[in-house]
């Protein structure tokens, strides 16, 4: 695998302070999302951003990440991947993730490829029939970064991960345009040697790359980071202007 699957450091981190402007919006009349939607002034016509959150779902930290992106020019669709059975933060560490997984919570709402590649595509094809975007970006967050990689083949033109977990590299490979990875010092499920191996493969593609390393933080970073502490808020900032810069130069 390019990265390691999911483990209890993706449940664990901080609750971020504002208020959510965006709104809560029906995907495909079967999937709950989140829409952030640009000022008027500033909005990219004709261009989205796919937004696949971490194992959290669609809470406060992304609602307010997807708002930023909003904020930039770029409509943001956040779409629930778990079908209503998103994980809450900061799980006992006895919590069976390999469980969840497998069959979620109560056994009968897998979180398998299986199951969240169809509601991908109901959030691509909502993007694109009832929001009017024709270029699409997409950024995945830890659990989210291996559906950003599965469905260039399905609309997604320019990719964003920040500490993906659960990628292979055969997903990774299959990319067909640029992506920019943002990741964290200290991270056993995207390690150093996942990195370089990711690497390998990114150059291998012929497609735009980046990886960039954040030191003093660890995996989740981007989304769940502490804000009082001065190193996680300056890698939390600058990745995302990290993936604000990488799609305003590749996707507009």
């Amino acid at each position: 695998m390019a990265s390691n699957p999911p483990a209890r450091c993706c449940t664990v981190g901080i609750k971020h302070e504002g208020t959510p402007t965006g709104k809560a919006v029906k995907i495909g009349e079967k999937y709950d999302g989140y829409l952030a939607t640009p000022p008027e002034e500033k909005a990219h016509k004709g261009v989205g951003i796919l937004f696949l959150p971490d194992v959290i779902g669609i809470w406060q930290n992304s609602q307010l990440t997807a708002d930023q992106f909003a904020a930039n020019g770029y409509l943001t669709l956040i779409v629930d991947t778990f079908n209503g059975d998103a994980i809450s933060l900061n799980r006992p560490a006895d919590f069976d993730f390999a469980g969840w997984l497998q069959k979620g919570t109560g056994g009968n709402n897998p979180h398998t490829a299986d199951a969240v590649d169809p509601i991908v595509l109901a959030g691509i094809k909502a993007l694109k029939e009832d929001y009017g975007i024709e270029k699409i970006g997409a950024v995945g967050y830890c659990f989210g970064a291996k559906y950003v990689a599965r469905h260039y083949k399905n609309g997604i033109q320019v990719g964003y991960f920040a500490h993906p977990s659960f990628v292979d590299e055969d997903e990774l490979s299959s990319i067909t345009g640029p992506l920019s990875i943002a990741a964290a010092e200290t991270d056993a499920i995207f390690p150093t040697e996942k990195r370089h191996k990711s690497e390998e493969i990114l150059k291998n593609t012929g497609h735009p790359y980046q990886i960039t390393l954040f030191s003093g933080v660890e995996h989740g970073f981007a989304v769940r980071g502490d804000p009082n502490n001065k190193l996680s808020k300056f890698a939390k900032e600058q990745a995302f202007l990290q993936a604000v810069t990488w799609f305003d130069n590749f996707l507009l």
